[in-house]
C-alpha cells in the first residue's frame, strides 16, 4: 500500500520496463487523470497516455474505462478506510486520534508539492453516483464505514469517559466525517491547508465537548 503522502502520484518506472507489466503502477495512474479531470472528463486516450499503456492492453489488464473507475474508486476507499483505521487506533486522547485523521486526510488531499487534489470520492465519484448504481453503491458503503469506524471509536472514548454517557455517538460520526467532506470540498475551492487544519481543529473541539 502506498503512503499517505503519495496515493495517486505515479512513481518514475526503470527505463525499459513495460508499464503493462506494473498493474499496480498503471492504475494510479489513471487514478491520478481521474482525480484531476473526473470521470466524464476522462478518456481512454488520456488513460492510455497517463499509464503508456495502448487501448488494447488496457483492455486486456482492467476492462473499459467504467472498469478502471471502478477499481480505482474502490482502491481509494480501501486506502483512505486503512489510513483512518490506523490514525484511530493510534492510541493517545480522543482528540488526539481524531486530529491524527484530519492530518493524515490533508496529507491525501494535498500532494508531497502540495497540489490540491481533495477527496478523490467527493471530487469524482458523487456527481457519478446519481446516474451510476454500481458507484452509487460503492460511495454509500464507503461512507457507512466511514461512520461506523468514528461511532466505534466514540463509544470507546464514552467508555472512558472522554464523552459524556448520553452522547449521540451516531450524530458524532456523522460530524466527523462531514468534517472530512467539507475539507476536502475547500481544498479544491482553494482554502489553504494551514486554514484546513484549523477547522479541523475547531471541529474536534465541537465533538469532544
Amino acid at each position: 500500500m502506498q503512503s499517505r503522502t503519495n496515493y495517486g502520484k505515479t512513481e518514475k518506472r526503470p527505463r525499459g520496463r513495460p508499464r503493462a507489466y506494473e498493474p499496480e503502477t498503471a492504475l494510479r495512474a489513471a487514478s491520478e487523470v481521474f482525480w484531476k479531470t473526473g470521470y466524464s472528463g476522462t478518456s481512454l486516450d488520456d488513460i492510455s497516455a497517463a499509464t503508456g499503456m495502448n487501448r488494447p492492453s488496457l483492455r486486456a489488464a482492467f476492462g473499459d474505462k467504467h472498469d478502471i473507475y471502478i477499481k480505482a474508486l474502490s482502491t481509494y476507499w480501501e486506502f483512505k478506510l486503512a489510513v483512518l483505521g490506523e490514525a484511530l487506533e493510534g492510541g493517545g486522547t480522543l482528540a488526539e486520534a481524531l486530529m491524527r485523521v484530519y492530518d493524515a486526510t490533508l496529507s491525501i488531499y494535498f500532494s508531497s508539492d502540495e497540489q490540491v487534489l481533495g477527496c478523490f470520492v467527493v471530487g469524482t465519484a458523487v456527481t457519478e453516483a446519481s446516474v451510476d448504481p454500481e458507484v452509487r453503491g460503492i460511495v454509500a458503503k464507503g461512507f457507512d464505514s466511514l461512520d461506523a469506524s468514528f461511532e466505534a471509536r466514540f463509544k470507546l472514548a464514552r467508555a472512558a469517559g472522554e464523552l459524556r454517557k448520553d452522547a449521540d455517538l451516531k450524530a458524532l460520526a456523522e460530524l466527523a466525517s462531514a468534517t472530512m467532506h467539507t475539507m476536502a470540498v475547500r481544498a479544491r475551492s482553494g482554502t489553504p491547508r494551514k486554514e484546513l487544519r484549523k477547522l479541523a481543529q475547531r471541529a474536534v473541539k465541537v465533538i469532544c465537548g
